[in-house]
């Protein structure tokens, strides 16, 4: 990238700072000018019958504790309109992923006893849960904000990170059901109030004990902030919350793993909090230049995004502007909010996608190789929706077919918007893009069943097989209202393969460890290659199932299985039967299947 072009996209970056409330979001006339000049629109709907269709089964599931956040139709401070994240997660090691949902509060509190918590529901492994909260140790109230997953230190058990508006709280997993608060001994609490959002453990230099990425939103303090009649801060001539703009952003922590079951705070030495951009929100892990060491990605609000390289050394550099991932295609900052990577086309290299605010297009960065990112949001279909505000995303193989769909979970950030009929509402419905396999998206939304048509004030999701029936399902926290779990249920016997990491000499979860899975598809003349790595966090502060799936569509076999773990070994398995999960030890390869069985459980 040119000096004079860095220049000019920095300049746009800083001025982000400055906007208005309004100026900030209506970005609406630009993009669909953009979008009209587009001569490479795909078609909005896929040429042939989807084939899966998507329910919310919560209900039925016993998902029956509801996330509270802020009040219901009015908001005073911006704390009151973030929601939760929710984590997919096999705390106990039984192959039935269990679910935590962060839970949140309201500005004038709740009386003793009374104070919503947040929720850790076990799978019952025949399509419902029961919540195990107070037997596991996890009862805590306050303003819960995200959550992520990892071995920490080594035991064999996945431990649990939780970030609040006050202090986050690191939860050591004991093994037997229960949980131990070591948040303030391991040095993670913080020694002050902030507002943790995003989280994500990684093994940033890859001597096998897990560090922790925790993103920070604004340096809040409710005696000081600014109310929405002092502005006024108005949305659309409506009087809403103040902020982000105007508001002091805070910085983010990269803590160091003493592996002694300490952390130590190296953001300042690491480069972290040298970079530029405040308000985080998703925070993203991800090899993006195929060099074996885990980068950083940070969804900024109000500002540019944030993509920190890994210099292989300690130390990380912001080189997000001039690779060309954190603005939008016109060259303006964002509203970012949620934050995936996979590898849609097929070319070896992890691309992105993010969620904005109202009057914005989510964003989709083709990563080309080299640190170099191409917007590719309108020519590969998602550029046509200005009127809904994302929030958690995910690419995921909905059908199984070998190739990463894109899910965004959307609803608005004021519950005030229901007095504008300009708007699509606070509850609004979901996104759903399938993949052509051209480098095209076709939104499939309004064919893909209740679960996606049906509008919900979304914030966090995470993607996981609830049912081990081998096809991907999806649950989605909610503000004020309950969490939804989404079935998937697919029609097309597609193929597919889980592969769950263990670690010896790398981290214990097998976190940063990339997988290339190799296939030959009917109809395709050459080796059809997908690569995915075991990642913590992710979305919009949330947690995926630990364990990698790729779809294979029709392949009678797995033709190779290539894990290259943070150490630098690398495993291969070759000639694998398909539709099941495959356990691969870090220098031992294949050491355990288990087969699952189509629709074994359906509520």
């Amino acid at each position: 990238m040119s000096s004079s072009r860095r220049a000019f996209l920095q300049s746009l970056s800083r001025s982000a700072l400055v906007l208005s409330l309004e100026g900030v979001f209506s970005l609406a006339r630009p993009l669909r000018a953009l979008a009209q000049n587009q001569k490479d629109t795909p078609p909005r709907t896929p040429p042939a019958a989807l084939g899966v269709s998507f329910v919310n089964v919560a209900k039925e599931s016993g998902l029956n504790a509801k996330t509270i956040f802020g009040g219901e139709h009015k908001n005073t401070y911006l704390l009151e309109t973030t929601g939760c994240g929710v984590a997919f997660y096999d705390y106990d090691n039984d192959g039935w992923l269990d679910i935590f949902v962060v839970n949140g509060s309201r500005l004038e509190g709740f009386p003793k006893g009374q104070e919503p918590t947040s929720h850790l529901f076990k799978n019952n492994r025949d399509g419902t849960f029961t919540d195990v909260t107070d037997q596991a140790g996890l009862r805590r109230s306050g303003w819960g904000q995200g959550v992520c997953v990892g071995d920490y230190d080594n035991d064999g058990c996945d431990d649990l990170f939780v970030t609040y508006y006050g202090k986050n709280v690191l939860y050591h997993n004991n093994g037997n059901g229960t949980f131990t608060d070591v948040s303030e001994k391991a040095g993670v609490a913080g020694k002050k109030t902030r507002w943790g959002t995003g989280c994500a453990f990684l093994d940033y230099d890859r001597d096998g004990h897990l560090d922790l990425f925790v993103a920070n939103y604004i340096a809040l303090d409710l005696a000081t902030a600014p109310v929405p009649e002092s502005g006024p801060c108005l949305y659309k001539g409506v009087m809403v919350a103040c902020g982000p703009p105007g508001l002091p952003g805070d910085t983010n922590i990269l803590y160091h793993n003493n592996g002694d079951g300490t952390f130590t705070d190296v953001s300042d030495s690491a480069g972290i909090t040298g970079a530029n951009g405040f308000y985080g929100l998703g925070v993203l892990t991800a090899d993006f230049d195929n060099d074996g060491w885990p980068d950083i990605y940070v969804a900024n609000d109000s500002t540019a995004s944030a993509l920190f390289q890994n210099k292989k050394n300690g130390k990380f550099a912001d080189v997000g502007m001039e690779a060309g991932c954190v603005l939008s295609a016109d060259g303006k900052p964002q509203a970012g909010m949620g934050v995936s990577a996979a590898d849609y086309d097929m070319d070896g290299n992890l691309d992105i996608v993010k969620t904005n605010f109202a009057g914005d297009t989510p964003s989709l960065y083709r990563n080309r190789g080299n640190w170099n990112f191409e917007d590719t949001t309108f020519t590969a279909g998602l550029g046509m929706h200005t009127q809904y505000l994302g929030w958690g995303c995910g690419f995921f193989d909905m059908d199984n077919d070998g190739w990463p769909d894109i899910l965004v979970a959307n609803g608005h950030v004021y519950p005030e918007v229901e007095q504008l009929k300009t708007e699509a509402g606070y509850a609004q419905r979901k996104l759903l893009y399938k993949n052509l396999r051209n480098g095209h998206f076709a939104d499939v939304s309004e064919i893909a069943g209740s679960g996606i048509s049906t509008p919900y004030a979304s914030r966090g999701c995470a993607f996981g097989d609830f049912d081990n029936d081998g096809d991907l399902d999806i649950v989605v926290t909610t503000i004020n209202d309950y969490p939804q779990l989404i079935r998937c249920d697919s029609r097309l016997d597609n193929n597919w393969i889980k592969v769950k990491t263990i670690g010896t000499k790398s981290n214990r979860s097998g976190i940063g460890a990339r997988i290339r899975c190799v296939t030959r598809l009917p109809g395709e003349t050459k080796p059809h290659s997908q690569i995915d790595e075991v990642r913590s966090g992710g979305s919009y502060i949330s947690q995926n199932d630990l364990r990698v799936h790729f779809g294979i569509g029709k392949a009678a076999q797995v033709d190779l299985v290539e894990i290259r773990w943070p150490s630098g070994q690398i495993d291969t398995l070759k000639d694998l039967k398909p539709n099941q999960l495959i356990f691969v030890e870090e220098g031992k390869g294949l050491v355990r299947t288990k087969p699952f069985s189509p629709k074994t459980t359906k509520a």
